[in-house]
């Protein structure tokens, strides 16, 4: 609970929440407080969590991560917010209640003149603070509460929970409609068994994923790879490698159009399109066959995206 915001001379505009993958419906919260805040000279700040605050809560309750603590950050800092205040989530942030929430942390260390928060907000202890639980505390402390209406992707409303359902089930597509961007994961790369130069397709070997991070079905992808200064198209095998013998999921990709040395760098890896299921070969060249149509129908599906994203508006805010 220590640590705070530089001193705010006409106060903040708030939102609060955990914010786990920066869907379009968290979008719309951060614009309309920088909105708010801009209009009034105010800061816009986000007042949000780490870790999930079920991991502390309700341990076998916590759902996995849309965006890991890193990666949350990441997508943050390219948003139109003048501070995220990120809150270390232990037992004796659980244990405060609503009032003392709004008192300790958002009128103490936010100096906050007006709050705003999605149609389904819940804090404090056992989210036992509601929209009409702020206004009472508006009402008697000075500041202002409003809510700001969900989102809706066709005939349902954006939610983290609808995002996880649909990339477990592999539906791609709905979950990056909802988020405003493909699916992603960040991680280090290392030093793998070096089997893909071996075949003829030398791969990166993500490491760093965090267990909590959703992954959706195991397969092989057309995926796009991002990384300081660079960015490729490619195919990634996730999960076992059964050819091999190997049981251990894996997410390791192979770059179009790549001729250098990654070892230690942080990339982003998107998903773009499940092209088959992991199989277990009956020899090594069976498997470079496989590898080669693969590569074929991976470089279809990203230059097929590449015309549908230049024709198509952005779903970016």
């Amino acid at each position: 609970m220590s640590g705070g915001l530089p001193p705010l001379p006409r106060g903040s505009t708030v939102t609060v929440g955990s914010f786990d993958g920066v869907h379009l419906g968290h979008q719309a919260v951060l614009r309309e407080i920088g909105r708010r805040a801009g209009a009034a000279g105010r800061a816009s700040v986000l007042v949000t969590f780490e870790p999930h605050p079920l991991e502390i809560v309700n341990p076998q309750a916590a759902p996995p991560l849309l965006t890991t603590d890193v990666e949350r950050r990441e997508i943050l800092g390219q948003l139109p917010l003048d501070y995220a205040l990120i809150l270390r989530f232990d037992r004796r942030l659980a244990d405060l209640g609503p009032e003392e929430f709004v008192d300790r942390v958002l009128l103490e260390r936010c100096d906050m003149r007006e709050l705003v928060i999605g149609h389904d907000h819940g804090f404090g202890r056992g989210r036992s603070g509601d929209v009409e639980t702020l206004r009472r505390m508006g009402a008697s402390r000075g500041f202002g509460v409003d809510l700001v209406d969900p989102v809706d992707v066709g005939d349902q409303h954006v939610s983290s929970s609808r995002i996880r359902r649909a990339i477990a089930g592999g539906d791609l597509a709905t979950a990056a409609r909802m988020l405003g961007r493909p699916y992603q994961v960040s991680g280090r790369v290392g030093v793998g068994e070096r089997r893909g130069r071996q075949l003829g397709v030398p791969t990166i070997n993500l490491t760093d994923v965090p267990p909590q991070k959703l992954l959706p079905p195991d397969g092989v992808y057309a995926v796009r790879v991002e990384w300081r200064g660079g960015r490729a198209g490619g195919m990634m095998n996730q999960g076992p490698r059964p050819t091999f013998h190997d049981g251990r999921r894996s997410l390791e990709a192979h770059l179009f159009d790549f001729d250098g040395n990654l070892y230690g760098e942080w990339v982003r890896i998107e998903w773009v399109e499940r092209l088959r299921d992991v199989e277990r070969f009956a020899s090594v060249d069976a498997l470079q066959q496989q590898l080669a149509r693969d590569r074929t129908r991976a470089r279809e599906v990203l230059a097929a995206g590449a015309v549908r994203a230049a024709e198509t508006p952005s779903l970016r805010p």
